[in-house]
C-alpha cells in the first residue's frame, strides 16, 4: 500500500526561502531544512541558493554522503506535486504588450543606420 505524503507545489517550496524557513526538492521530494541550515557543512548560503527551484542536480554534483542522504530524511515535508507545472505560465497580454513598448529604439537604430549609410555612399 503505498505511503501517503503531503503534495507541495514548486511555487509553494519557493515561498520558504529565507534562512527562518527553507525549503529544497530533491528527487521529487520536499524538505524543510531550516533547522539544519547552522550545521551545513556547506553553509547556509549553498542552500539558500537552490530554494524554488529542483536542487537534485546541485545536490548530486556535492558528493553527498550516505549518513547525508539519510540524516535527509527526517526533513522530509512531503512530495512535489508533479502535476503542477514548475515554471508558472506566462501571461501572454504582458508578453504582446513587450514589443509595442519599445519598438521606438529598434526603429531609431534602423533609421539611423539607414542615414549614415546614405550620406556615406554619398560621399563616395
Amino acid at each position: 500500500m503505498p505511503t501517503l505524503t503531503k503534495l507541495h507545489t514548486m511555487q509553494e517550496a519557493a515561498e520558504h526561502g529565507s534562512k527562518d524557513d527553507c525549503w529544497v526538492v530533491i528527487d521529487g521530494k520536499v524538505y524543510d531544512v531550516s533547522s539544519y541550515l547552522d550545521e551545513h557543512p556547506g553553509g547556509d548560503d549553498v542552500v539558500l541558493a537552490v530554494t524554488g527551484k529542483d536542487a537534485t542536480d546541485d545536490f548530486e554534483d556535492a558528493g553527498h554522503s550516505k549518513e547525508a542522504r539519510e540524516l535527509m530524511e527526517k526533513f522530509c515535508i512531503g512530495e512535489l506535486d508533479e502535476s503542477d507545472p514548475a515554471i508558472p505560465e506566462l501571461e501572454t497580454e504582458k508578453l504582446r504588450d513587450l514589443p509595442t513598448q519599445y519598438w521606438a529604439v529598434p526603429l531609431a537604430v534602423i533609421g539611423i543606420s539607414v542615414v549614415v549609410g546614405l550620406l556615406y555612399l554619398r560621399k563616395k
